[in-house]
């Protein structure tokens, strides 16, 4: 009986350690299936977003191509399967720590909190919360939503920033959240929210595409600066390595300037209206310093 429960125990962590290292090695998970799985956000603009059915494009897509071709060439295959999956602000985190997905690269935040499931590459993008409002609000800043219905967007750190700041000045807003950004836009768009607190550059991309981008404005102080960074699997030195090499020769070459004035300076789909949104003092300094350091 003894003996039977030890051997149980032994299999047990065997099985363990083996799907430990599996779940820790995404490089040998990629070439045993010979697929690599690449998440995509449906409204993420101009980072991740869809151009027509099941059509991911945009800054972030691009990023996570060049990870791809970095995979097919460490792994000598060029026929490598790429699988996309949508995710959404809430279960892109999940989804890359059981294992589903290989690589998130859309308009996530790069933050402590995250980094206790997740690793991240080199950050690729800085962003504050400010507010999208319709121009006949006369919202300007935070003190004019005391007492009005304001939306974010589920699985944020947005949302939590604004619930943070709403207990602190005492504004009693009405916190609302929306599936995902297109859901929240949406919100103010048909006048159950007055504003939509989220990521500035967010806001600019939403406003571009929207039908009648005229009556919408960003406003508001930036409540915080956060980067943007690729998620990857946690404790998988190998794969961060590859995703880290990626960026760092795109942002030596001066390939990830291009990438950058392509989706942020030019006219973009489907409108064809560019952001003009010029990059800012922390992404220059980053092309240089390589950082993958979290917001706190």
């Amino acid at each position: 009986m003894k003996l039977s429960v030890l051997m149980a125990s032994m299999a047990a962590t065997a099985l363990f350690s083996a799907t430990g290292a599996q779940a820790a090695d995404t490089l040998a998970k990629i070439a045993e299936s010979g697929k690599i799985t690449l998440s995509y956000r449906e409204s993420s603009v101009p980072f991740s977003y869809l151009d027509g059915p099941n059509k991911p494009i945009g800054f972030s897509v691009e990023l996570s191509n060049a990870v791809v071709e970095a995979v097919k060439k460490k792994l000598n295959k060029p026929n490598l399967q790429v699988a996309l999956m949508p995710v959404t602000s809430q279960n892109r985190i999940p989804l890359i720590t059981n294992g589903t997905v290989d690589l998130e690269c859309g308009s996530t935040t790069n933050n402590t909190a995250r980094g206790k499931d997740v690793a991240f590459a080199i950050n690729h993008f800085y962003t504050g919360t400010r507010l999208l409002v319709k121009k006949s609000s006369k919202i300007k800043n935070y003190a004019d939503l005391a007492k009005k219905t304001v939306a974010s967007t589920t699985g944020t750190t947005n949302a939590l920033v604004m619930r943070k700041y709403n207990t602190e000045k005492n504004l009693g807003m009405d916190i609302v959240l929306g599936k995902d950004h297109a859901d929240s836009f949406l919100l103010v768009e048909s006048d159950r929210a007055v504003a939509f607190a989220m990521d500035d550059i967010l806001l600019f991309g939403l406003i571009a595409n929207a039908k009648t981008p005229a009556d919408f404005e960003v406003v508001g102080d930036s409540l915080q600066v956060e980067p943007y960074a690729c998620m990857l699997p946690k404790d998988d030195p190998a794969f961060k390595k590859l995703v880290d090499d990626t960026f760092a020769g795109l942002m030596k070459s001066g390939e990830f300037e291009k990438l950058y004035n392509k989706w942020f300076m030019q006219p973009i789909p489907p409108k064809n209206v560019p952001l003009n949104l010029p990059m800012s003092p922390q992404l220059k300094e980053n092309l240089k310093a390589l950082s993958d350091k979290p917001a706190t």
